[in-house]
């Protein structure tokens, strides 16, 4: 029988799980590569700032993802919790995108306006002096390092390169705009525009 032929094969069984692993994903990816929606940013949705630029790269270096998604599930449970559900065209700009599965603490991608920047920075330093519960650790360093303005130009022009609207003119400013800024500038810039009309830079 064919069956018995491919699974006593271990080299056809293993063409043929690959063979069906690549269709399936073809078929789930290329759709949305041609779908405005997931391709076209949404309205009011434009590129970081440098500072919050930054910020983002030291959300994604510190792990942060790995206990708070971005991500807001079209469920009345989330929405009522969170606000709207998340859009691809919110998106378009993250690379890698921060959308997570793994909830040990909350969603942020409404978080935006919500605390002020000096709660941020105490929430960021001693968590438990906010939430007593919390179970998140402190990045006490996050004040004393400070933004390095060349990486954050260079990162700038490489995103121009794939197509971000970023202008020679704002490649050109971003070092000043993160000159003498701390880390935790840079990730309470970033946290503080999470859900936020993304024009209204800082």
């Amino acid at each position: 029988m064919r069956h018995e032929t491919i699974e006593k094969s271990l080299n056809l069984m293993m063409v043929l799980i690959v063979l069906a692993i690549s269709v399936g994903g073809l078929v789930e990816i290329i759709p949305l590569m041609f779908s405005a929606d997931a391709t076209e940013p949404a309205e009011n949705i434009e590129p970081y700032s440098p500072l919050r630029l930054a910020g983002r790269d030291v959300y994604v270096r510190e792990g942060c993802y790995n206990c708070h998604s971005q991500m807001i599930r079209p469920f009345r449970s989330e929405t009522e919790r969170y606000g709207p559900f998340t859009t691809a065209g919110e998106t378009v700009y993250d690379r890698p995108f921060q959308f997570g599965s793994k909830r040990t603490g909350p969603d942020l991608a409404r978080v935006g306006g919500r605390y002020s920047d000096d709660w941020h920075r105490l929430h960021l330093v001693e968590p438990r002096a906010l939430v007593p519960e919390s179970n998140m650790p402190g990045y006490p360093w996050l004040t004393e390092r400070l933004v390095d303005p060349d990486f954050v130009t260079a990162k700038l022009r490489a995103l121009q390169l794939i197509g971000d609207p970023y202008t020679d003119e704002q490649i050109a400013g971003a070092a000043a705009a993160v000159e003498g800024r701390t880390e935790m500038d840079a990730l309470v810039a970033y946290l503080q525009e999470l859900g936020t009309n993304r024009s209204e830079r800082r």
